[in-house]
């Protein structure tokens, strides 16, 4: 198994992958032959909505070698709409297994990730509550992550899933400052029911207690049918296994 020590700083090495809300993160700790690298994440979004999720992403050789890793993820979250009769509450819990590939260069890394997906939802409105179907479909996620210079770093996500009709997708940069790198992130997220939403914040990425890395993003994000922007905070934390 891979050693105990955190992974290395974004900045001490060359290309990386990081696992950050349901994705990506590398070692560079050493992988014995016939051994399971692994990663363990968690990650929680506050806002006008909630969710919260925990994973693994496992690789036959290194998290930080080109090739093939799996990545599992189960959440369940709540948030608040308007249905036909007035205000409701939507519960959801998803599921996900994925297998892909990752690819690393000099200037950073690529990996993309497909596989089935599951999710049940609850509508609650007052002493009414509705079950909805359990629904299956594809999940496909997609990142990169970026150096443009030693100093800087440029980090896309993506996620699609069939199972909601759902589409989750996040852009950020960051400057490497106390060997943590801050800067702006914009993110956006829409599904079938006909929600969507759309936040702009700032985010540090990479700061390490002891054997656990973090990224803390905070701004202000905007629903569809609300006519005010209210704060969110999510937090991210991930550590080997």
């Amino acid at each position: 198994m891979s050693s105990q020590r955190p992974a290395p700083k974004l900045a001490r090495r060359g290309p990386v992958l990081a696992t950050l809300l349901s994705g990506l993160v590398g070692s560079t700790s050493p992988v014995g032959a016939g051994e399971i690298d692994t990663l363990l994440f968690g990650s929680l979004d506050a806002g006008s909505d909630t969710f919260l999720t925990v994973g693994a992403k496992a690789g036959l050789t290194s998290l930080e070698q080109d090739g093939f890793a799996a990545l599992a993820s189960v959440g369940g979250g709540r948030r608040t709409e308007r249905g036909p009769d007035g205000p409701r509450a939507r519960y959801t819990v998803a599921a996900a297994a994925l297998a892909g590939y990752q690819w690393f260069f000099d200037w950073g890394a690529v990996a993309a990730f497909a596989g089935p997906e599951t999710a049940r939802e609850m509508l609650i409105a007052g002493p009414q509550f509705d079950a909805l179907p359990t629904r299956y479909g594809l999940r496909l996620h997609g990142e990169v992550w970026a150096r443009p210079t030693e100093a800087t770093l440029l980090q896309a996500s993506a996620v699609a899933g069939s199972a909601r009709d759902s589409l989750w997708a996040r852009l950020a940069w960051g400057y490497r400052l106390w060997e943590t790198y801050l800067g702006p992130e914009a993110a956006l997220y829409a599904d079938g029911s006909g929600y969507a939403k759309w936040s702009l914040g700032l985010h540090g990425t990479d700061f390490a207690l002891g054997r656990y890395n973090f990224r803390a993003s905070a701004g202000l994000q905007s629903e569809r049918g609300r006519g005010r922007a209210c704060p969110y905070l999510t937090l991210s934390v991930w550590s080997p296994l």
